[in-house]
C-alpha cells in the first residue's frame, strides 16, 4: 500500500472534499474546500474527480514522505513553493514523488488556502457522505481532527495518469467580491446600504473556516430591529450590532438571529476566502439574474476545462480565463428556477 506520512504542518491542515450537503436540519455545515476551483484543479491535475478529498493547508505548508510506491500529486490555490527530495518543482503542475522520497510544501507567499491532491485520492472511508473535516462535531477527516505529524494516510491504487499542467488558480485579489442583496436588506438602512456597496473594508485577522470578519466603516441598521434565528448558507454577510459585517464561510453555524444584508455568490467566495488579513475586500451588487447569468457561464466554464497532458512547446493546456469563471454562482441551493435556467442555457449551447 502507498501511504503519505507527515512529517510536519500547520494546525488548520484537514482533508476536505466538496463538502457534506444536505445535514443543517441537525446542525452540521457543508464544510467542504474553502476555495473549490483550487480543489477541481488540483483534482483534475491528477486525473481525478473533481471533488475527491484533497489536503487542505491554511498559511502554512507541510512535509510529507511516501512510503510503498511512488505517488502521483498536485498542489493548486495559494502560492507557494514545492520541493521533491530536496529539488524545486513548479507550482501547478502534477509530480511524482518516488518511494522514500520527500515533499515540501513551503508556507503559502500569496492568498490563503492551498490543496493537495493524490491520484486516485486517500483510501478513508466517508463520514455521512463526506470526507470532510468538521472539527466541531468531530466527523470526517483523518479520525475527525486535523492532521498532525506522524499521521499516515493510505492512498488508493489507481492507474499512472500523465503529468498535466495548468495555468493556476486566479487569485483576483483586487477584484470586487459580488453579492446579491438580502435576504434582510430591509432591515438596514439606505446609509447602511451604500456602505456595504460603496466602502472598502478589510480582512481582519479575526478570519477562520467559519466566518471572515471584515474591519471597515459600521453599516447602519435600522433602529429596533429584531429577527427569530433562521438559516444560514455559506456566502451570508451577516450585520452584528457593533455594524462590522462577517462573512459565513464554509463551518458556519446553520443558524444565526444577526440581519443578512447579502449573500456572496459561490463563484467569488472561494476568492474571498484566499484575502490575508489586512487586504482589502470591496462589494459589488449584482442581481439574481446575473447571478443566474454567471452561474450558466461558470458551467459551461468547468465542462470546457479538461487538464491534458504536457504539450510539445510546454505551455498550459488550461486558461487561466476559463479558470476565472470556475464555481456555481449559486445564491439559493433550493432556488429550482436556478437549475432550471442553468440547464436551458446549457442546451442552449451545445
Amino acid at each position: 500500500m502507498i501511504e503519505l506520512e507527515i512529517i510536519s504542518c500547520g494546525p488548520a491542515t484537514s482533508l476536505q472534499d466538496m463538502g457534506r450537503p444536505g445535514w443543517s436540519r441537525i446542525g452540521l455545515p457543508s464544510a467542504g474546500a474553502m476555495d473549490p476551483r483550487a480543489l477541481r484543479l488540483a483534482n483534475e491535475l491528477v486525473a481525478n474527480d473533481p471533488g475527491e478529498a484533497a489536503i487542505e493547508m491554511a498559511f502554512t505548508g507541510l512535509a510529507a514522505r511516501v512510503s510503498g510506491g511512488p505517488m502521483h500529486a498536485a498542489v493548486a490555490g495559494a502560492r507557494t513553493r514545492l520541493r521533491i527530495a530536496g529539488r524545486a518543482h513548479p507550482e501547478n503542475e502534477s509530480f511524482v514523488v518516488e518511494a522514500g522520497e520527500t515533499l515540501e510544501i513551503a508556507a503559502m507567499s500569496d492568498g490563503v488556502y492551498a490543496m493537495l491532491a493524490v491520484e486516485g485520492g486517500f483510501a478513508i472511508a466517508p463520514s455521512m457522505g463526506s470526507r470532510s473535516l468538521d472539527l466541531r462535531a468531530a466527523i470526517g477527516g483523518w479520525q475527525g481532527r486535523p492532521l498532525r505529524a506522524g499521521d499516515v494516510l493510505p492512498l488508493r491504487r489507481h492507474p499512472a495518469a500523465r503529468q498535466a499542467r495548468a495555468a493556476p488558480v486566479p487569485l483576483d485579489l483586487d477584484v470586487p467580491v459580488r453579492v446579491v442583496l438580502g435576504p434582510q436588506e430591509d432591515a438596514f438602512t439606505e446609509r447602511g446600504l451604500q456602505t456595504l456597496i460603496g466602502r472598502t473594508f478589510m480582512a481582519s485577522p479575526r478570519m477562520s473556516r467559519m466566518a471572515y470578519r471584515l474591519d471597515g466603516p459600521a453599516i447602519e441598521r435600522r433602529p429596533g430591529v429584531e429577527m427569530i434565528s433562521e438559516g444560514t448558507m455559506p456566502g451570508s454577510i451577516q450585520v452584528p450590532p457593533d455594524g462590522q459585517p462577517l462573512v459565513l464561510m464554509a463551518d458556519r453555524q446553520t443558524v444565526g438571529g444577526y440581519p443578512k444584508i447579502a449573500t456572496v455568490i459561490s463563484t467569488d467566495l472561494g476568492r474571498l476566502a484566499q484575502r490575508r488579513p489586512g487586504q482589502s475586500i470591496v462589494f459589488q451588487m449584482v442581481s439574481a439574474l446575473e447571478a443566474r447569468e454567471i452561474a450558466c457561464q461558470s458551467q459551461l466554464a468547468r465542462n470546457a476545462v479538461k487538464p491534458v497532458g504536457f504539450g510539445e512547446n510546454g505551455q498550459p493546456h488550461i486558461d487561466a480565463a476559463l479558470l476565472s469563471g470556475i464555481g456555481d454562482a449559486v445564491v439559493d441551493a433550493v432556488d429550482f428556477e436556478t437549475w432550471e435556467y442553468v440547464a436551458a442555457q446549457a442546451s442552449a449551447h451545445r
